[in-house]
């Protein structure tokens, strides 16, 4: 399938699905799964959006570069800052 096509059919989905969920397993643009019920989920979990932000952009807030975790006061973060969806999210627009 040509790219200029297979955007414009993932134009509709979140940037996330663009690396894989470390929560469900889901591979790169698929859709993210409740393994329990095997259901598919609306909306990306929240790690693979964290993952996504790490991957797209730098974090204003700690100051670190892509695929750095965001810190606070000298320990990582689960997730990253506030800010640095905000950073990823203008990228992707």
């Amino acid at each position: 399938m040509p790219e200029s096509l297979r955007h414009v059919l993932r134009a509709k989905q979140h940037p996330a699905r663009s690396v894989a969920c470390p929560h469900c397993g889901a591979a790169a643009h698929r859709p993210c799964r409740v393994r329990t019920r095997n259901t598919v989920l609306s909306q990306p979990h929240p790690q693979r959006v964290s993952d996504w932000a790490q991957a797209t952009a730098c974090c204003p807030q700690c100051q670190v570069g892509l695929a750095t975790p965001c810190h606070e006061d000298g320990r990582a973060r689960r997730t990253v800052h506030a800010r640095r969806y905000q950073e990823a999210e203008a990228t992707a627009a």
